[in-house]
Order: structure tokens, then C-alpha cells, then sequence
């Protein structure tokens, strides 16, 4: 039977919203240099249909699951999978690992801010010009001498942080809701602006080549990569999309939606690439270098283009806005949560989470600079050693956070929800949530839940692991 619970937290006005919404999770800085560059490099048009494939199989029925997860039980996503559990006569310890998944959010969230914090430095300094005739190695300094001071890092990182907690205090409907209806468009206008500005460059066809010349022998290469990328790309493991869910209109098709926002995820990457890689050939760069050269080689690539200063400044205005959307929503799990279990206003709980984002942040912040020597997990030859000052191997603060999160926590949430969705819940509770016409079609989304997506999650999981 169908449920009528209401969110304590409000709703959205329509699920055109909540495809804002989730589009916005998943569009990260990933999407807007990671997945461009790894489309030139593992084959083109070969990646993109393996990815497609990947997002199909491993990416929408994680997606599916969160999503009616949360809108079953409209509530945060520890509690969602407690009340689901105990309706369905299973234990309600199933909630700790929506816990585990938030507070993967929260660490994410405190280094996120950081490379945010470093999008919105880049604004100012594309806009005063510091990059127009600036050679590889002048740019390759200016970055250097950035992430070296830890005060500017920090105040940069707090003025992100205060942009994320802003919006989740003012709730659903004020906060998220209305920001969103702005943030959304208006990141699809700046892309779009982007794309028509490198159709005037002259290389708009060698940006093409490289994204979608089809070399099947390169398609073995990157299927391991596209699978890793179709999970995370989705923004999908740490209850983002649950708590996302849970404001879900009841008369929206479930299904339709989430492949909407897969789509869309994958159509802005898209766009992404066309839209940037004619501007760096066009600067004589190679695209091949890294997905980690966004504050090197982009600003040369606009320092040294017709127009590029004012079209570095939109970038960069675009990357900002793009990890601003993905950042509110890796703090609105916990905040609901919190709200719902403490009943203290959300302005407060918002506030002394986003604080302790910032402070563990200031790690992130420091492995730059003043703790560039901290190494964990070390093995000089002689022995492994849980910390090192000065090692010559081993990983920094930031790297610790980031192996932790990405690589153990973020496929562990998503194996336990899809499949807490496909044997937890029952076939009934799902079948009712997702209304789907097609007896065949349900019955081939419950196998892809239960079945192909916890086999390519377990896969992605031993992949990053041992990477």
C-alpha cells in the first residue's frame, strides 16, 4: 500500500526540482574536467558507451534505490533505513551505514571546500588579469604560491564554507529550492556561453576528435575506469540523493526522473569537454596531461586566447558553482538528521556542523603547506609506520581523507543501500515506490538492483582499493 508520509523539512515544488537538485549533486568538478579528460584518454566514443553502459547498470539502480529509499520513509537517510527496516521486519541496525554514509558526506564536504575555496580565489585573479601572457611556468608558480599560503587557503575555504552553510539554514524550500532554481540555469548558460566562444577558436573539430574518435582497442582499457566514474559520477553513497528523495513530489515517476538526471549528469560532462578542450589546443596544450591541471593549464590556456580573460572569469565562475551545488548537498543528510532527532532549529545545526567541516578542512588546508611533511601509512623499506614527519612515501592529510572516502566508504554506502532496496524493503514496498507500469521492466530493475549493481560496486571497490 502506498505510504502518505510528509517531510518534516518541506518538499520540492515539482520534480523539475528535484532533477536541479540531484543534477547539481552529481555536477562536481569531476564532471567538468575529470570526465572530458578521461573520455580523450581511454578511447573517446568507445568510453562513452562503456560509461553509458555503466551508468545503466551500476549508476541509476544505486540512484533508483536511494531515491525511493527517501521518499518512502521522507525522513534523513539513518532514519529512513531505520523505520524501512523495522516496517519491513529486519534490524534497524541497517541505519548505521546511512549513518557511516553522512559523515563520508561531512568528510568530503571538509575538502571539497577547500578546492572550492580555490575556484573562487581563481575568479579574482582571471578577472584582474594575472593570466593574460603568463607562460606554463609563471601559471605553474602562481598555483604554487597559493596552495604554499595557508591564510589565503582559509579564508577561502571559510567563504566557501559560509556560501554552503547560508543556503542550508534558510531550509528546503527558501534555501535549497530557490538557489538551486538559480544555480542550475545558470550553470547551463555559462557552459553554453563557453561552447559558442570555443566555436570560435579554430579547433573546435580537434576538441571533438579527442573526446569521440572510436578506438575499440582502447575499450578493455577504459571499461574499469568508466565503471569507477559511472559510480561516482552520480554523486550517489553517501545519502545525498536519499535526503533529495525524501522532499520528492509522490506523484513523480521515480524512474523517469533519475534517468533524466543521469542523462543530464552525463550530457553537462559532455558539454564540458566540447566547451574546453578547443580552448586548450587552441593555446597549444596538450588535453592528455591530467584531470589534475585545472588551476595550471586552463588559466594559461585563457591567459593566452582571444578573449579568454573574460571567458576564463565565466569558467571559473561556472567551476564555483558547480561545487557549490555539489557542496550543500553533502551537508543537507546530516543537518536533517540532526533536526529530526535533536529538534534544535536547523540555523544552529547547520552552523555547528559547517564549523566542523571547516575545522577538519584546515587539515586539507595544511597539507599544502605547513604539514607538507605529516606523512601516514608509511613503508620506508625498514617498516610500516601509522605516521612519519618528512617520509619520502606515504600520504598526506588530505590524501588520508580522500582514500578513506572515495575509495572504501563511498562504494561501501552505495552497496548498502541498492542493496537494502533490492532485499530489505521487499518486492512490494519497492514495486509500490517506483509505480512501474511494466511487469517486465520492474522485474529486470529489481535483478539490476539486487544482482548487476552490487557485483560492479563490489568491482569498483577492489579497483579502487588496490589502484
Amino acid at each position: 500500500m502506498s505510504t502518505d508520509k510528509v517531510s518534516v523539512h518541506g518538499g520540492w515544488a515539482s520534480r523539475w526540482v528535484f532533477i536541479f537538485a540531484a543534477t547539481g549533486a552529481a555536477v562536481g568538478l569531476g564532471s567538468i574536467w575529470k570526465f572530458p579528460y578521461m573520455v580523450g584518454v581511454y578511447g573517446g566514443g568507445a568510453f562513452v558507451l562503456a560509461f553509458l553502459a555503466c551508468i545503466a547498470l551500476i549508476g541509476v539502480p544505486v540512484m533508483l534505490a536511494e531515491t525511493l529509499i527517501g521518499r518512502r520513509a521522507r525522513q534523513s537517510p539513518a532514519n529512513a533505513l531505520k523505520v524501512l527496516a523495522l516496517e519491513a521486519g529486519h534490524s534497524a541496525r541497517w541505519s548505521w551505514g546511512a549513518f557511516a554514509g553522512m559523515i563520508t558526506a561531512l568528510l568530503i564536504l571538509s575538502f571539497y571546500s577547500v578546492v572550492g575555496g580555490w575556484s573562487l580565489d581563481y575568479i579574482i585573479d582571471m578577472g584582474r588579469g594575472d593570466f593574460q601572457g603568463a607562460t606554463p611556468e609563471q601559471v605553474g608558480t602562481h598555483f604554487a604560491e597559493v596552495i604554499a599560503d595557508p591564510w589565503r587557503l582559509t579564508l577561502w575555504h571559510t567563504l566557501f564554507m559560509l556560501l554552503s552553510a547560508v543556503v542550508i539554514a534558510k531550509g528546503v524550500v527558501a534555501g535549497l529550492e530557490r538557489s538551486l532554481r538559480i544555480m542550475m540555469p545558470l550553470l547551463f548558460v555559462m557552459l553554453v556561453i563557453l561552447l559558442v566562444y570555443s566555436l570560435t577558436t579554430g579547433h573546435f573539430m580537434d576538441g571533438v576528435h579527442f573526446m569521440f574518435d572510436f578506438r575499440p582497442e582502447k575499450l578493455l582499457d577504459g571499461l574499469l575506469p568508466a565503471m569507477g566514474h559511472a559510480f561516482f559520477s552520480l554523486s550517489v553513497g553517501v545519502g545525498s540523493i536519499m535526503i533529495y528523495g525524501a522532499y520528492m513530489p509522490k506523484q513523480s515517476s521515480i524512474s523517469a526522473t533519475i534517468v533524466g538526471v543521469a542523462l543530464l549528469d552525463t550530457f553537462v560532462s559532455l558539454l564540458a569537454g566540447l566547451a574546453l578542450f578547443p580552448i586548450v589546443f587552441a593555446a597549444g596544450l596538450n588535453p592528455s596531461e591530467g584531470p589534475g591541471l585545472m588551476f595550471v593549464s586552463l588559466p594559461f590556456a585563457f591567459g593566452n586566447v582571444l578573449f579568454g580573460q573574460l571567458m576564463g572569469l565565466v569558467f571559473f565562475v561556472l567551476v564555483a558553482v558547480a561545487a557549490w551545488s555539489s557542496a550543500i548537498s553533502l551537508l543537507e543528510p546530516m543537518v536533517a538528521y540532526l533536526v529530526e532527532r535533536s529538534g534544535v532549529r536547523r540555523g544552529w545545526v547547520t552552523f555547528w556542523l559547517s564549523f566542523s567541516c571547516w575545522f577538519v578542512g584546515l587539515g586539507t588546508v595544511f597539507s599544502f603547506n605547513i604539514w607538507k611533511q605529516a606523512k601516514f601509512f608509511v613503508n620506508d623499506g625498514a617498516g610500516f609506520h601509522l605516521y612519519q614527519w618528512g617520509a619520502a612515501n606515504g600520504l598526506d592529510f588530505f590524501g588520508v581523507i580522500d582514500f578513506f572516502t572515495s575509495r572504501i566508504m563511498l562504494p561501501l554506502g552505495g552497496l548498502c543501500f541498492v542493496m537494502f532496496a533490492g532485499w530489505v524493503m521487499g518486492r512490494e514496498a519497492v514495486r509500490d515506490e517506483l509505480s512501474m507500469r511494466s511487469p517486465a521492466l520492474f522485474a529486470l530493475t529489481l535483478f539490476l538492483m539486487r544482482y548487476v549493481a552490487p557485483i560492479g560496486i563490489l568491482v569498483v571497490f577492489a579497483a579502487q582499493l588496490w589502484k
